[in-house]
């Protein structure tokens, strides 16, 4: 190995602030809203980045970083090309989790649960909301595909380019919208000692079933 590193020596230890139960609001996506409105007021780049994790069937994951673009009763939506490896997993598996980590605030949220498409309908209508290199760009990239070179990609963005030319880019069939339903949201405080806080919102009881009043919220051991 070239460059040896102490990375068993890195520590930091957090002592930002506290989290509890009975201060997290009943409803976890006002919880949500509360801790993204922190994260964008202290000037964290891209707060809307989330590391999205699937899996194959037999249980092979795989994660990537893909931008929060909605939040909503449904859920927590993305957009991206419906070719891509992470749609052709979700196709066979729609369990998924979402990851955002706030360094700055010492803060994580996990959220799992199933993710659907959007109605193409909804995907234009936020398609047209882009700017006109990343319309493009949804045209020219064959997401996940091989390539031979960044020349072919270049060209084939020219192409794009002169096909729409003095004309609004129409979405892509191929291109669109994902909302994952949560069923777990995670809140995580970083605390002295490694002593984290914890506060999970759960819609199912541990026998499955549909909790009364929506959302059970519980402290983990961190």
């Amino acid at each position: 190995m070239t460059g040896k590193r102490d990375f068993a020596a890195q520590r930091e230890d957090y002592a930002r602030a506290s989290l509890d139960v009975l201060d997290v609001d009943p409803d976890p996506f006002e919880q949500f809203l509360r801790w993204f409105d922190d994260a964008e007021g202290s000037g964290i780049p891209e707060a809307n980045a989330m590391t999205l994790a699937t899996a194959t069937p037999d249980g092979r994951p795989s994660a990537r970083i893909v931008l929060l673009k909605g939040v909503d009763e449904r859920g927590f939506a993305f957009y991206t090309n419906r070719e891509s490896r992470k749609v052709a997993e979700l196709a066979e598996n729609k369990h998924a989790a979402l990851l955002f980590h706030w360094e700055p605030l010492s803060r994580q949220i996990r959220i799992e649960g199933t993710v659907e498409p959007l109605s193409q309908e909804e995907s234009a209508e936020y398609f047209k909301q882009r700017p006109r290199g990343s319309q493009l760009g949804a045209w020219a990239s064959p997401q996940s595909r091989m390539i031979a070179s960044r020349e072919v990609l270049e060209e084939r963005l020219r192409e794009i380019a002169e096909r729409f030319e003095g004309r609004p880019v129409a979405c892509p069939g191929h291109w669109g919208g994902y909302v994952l339903h949560p069923e777990v949201i995670e809140f995580w405080q970083g605390r002295e000692n490694r002593l984290h806080d914890r506060v999970v919102y759960r819609r199912a009881g541990d026998d499955g079933q549909q909790l009364p009043g929506g959302w059970e919220r519980i402290r983990l051991a961190p």
